[in-house]
């Protein structure tokens, strides 16, 4: 399994009881982040070097919480997420190298979530930036040919998982995995600061229980599933 988000906190928003549930499954997931998070702050007095560098630190023990095999940052700025030939090369490469199952990313679809919050640029970005890496991307020999070898070769993904979607078609059972995503959540300090960290620990619940309603389950999260296969 593979998720590639934006931001250093996005899997765990969108997505983080299902990795730990496929973690407790015995299966190997691994986190492409395309950004790294050197914008995350409203304090101007702070420096983006060492902000990147924290936001590193707290991916690494986030995904020790939920039990990633890995952990990629790219060096990229936060805000400045395009989709380009070379990002596209570089989730190529990553769903080569791991050859995922499924892929999960945001939907790159949506803007407006209600009339309160657009979505962010780079949520956009890395959605379309990664379905266009999947395909035609890591599964034809022409694209990003010059990473193939002996011991890499092209890679077709079976299924998408859109997160962050408003056109949901699957609602995966996530019951009892709640407090070890808020907990991942939660090792985003610099993000969680202040009243952040009580706003997630009430809204998350609120949107898993609801997602749990239409499998009759505790606690769901939802996908737009793209099965490609």
């Amino acid at each position: 399994m593979l998720a590639v988000f934006a931001h250093p906190d996005d899997a765990e928003i969108s997505a983080g009881a299902t990795l730990a549930g496929w973690t407790d499954e015995g299966r190997s997931v691994h986190l492409l982040v395309l950004t790294n998070g050197d914008r995350g702050s409203d304090d101007p007095g702070v420096s983006r070097v060492e902000l990147a560098r924290t936001r590193l630190k707290e991916t690494e023990t986030a995904a020790a919480l939920l039990g990633l095999a890995s952990v990629a940052i790219l060096d990229v700025h936060d805000g400045d997420l395009a989709n380009t030939p070379e990002i596209r090369a570089r989730i190529a490469r990553q769903v080569r190298e791991v050859r995922p199952g499924i892929v999960v990313t945001c939907d790159p679809t949506v803007w407006f979530f209600g009339d309160r919050y657009f979505n962010h640029a780079d949520h956009r970005a890395a959605g379309a930036t990664t379905l266009d890496a999947v395909f035609p991307g890591a599964g034809n020999p022409h694209f990003f040919s010059d990473q193939l070898g002996d011991e890499l070769t092209t890679w077709s993904v079976p299924e998408v998982w859109l997160g962050w979607t408003l056109e949901p078609n699957h609602h995966q059972d996530v019951t009892g995995r709640i407090d070890r995503k808020i907990a991942a959540l939660a090792a985003h300090r610099s993000q969680v600061e202040g009243n952040m960290l009580g706003f997630f620990e009430e809204w998350l619940p609120r949107e898993a229980e609801e997602a749990g309603r239409a499998i009759g389950v505790q606690h769901a999260e939802s996908f737009r599933v793209l099965n490609l296969m």
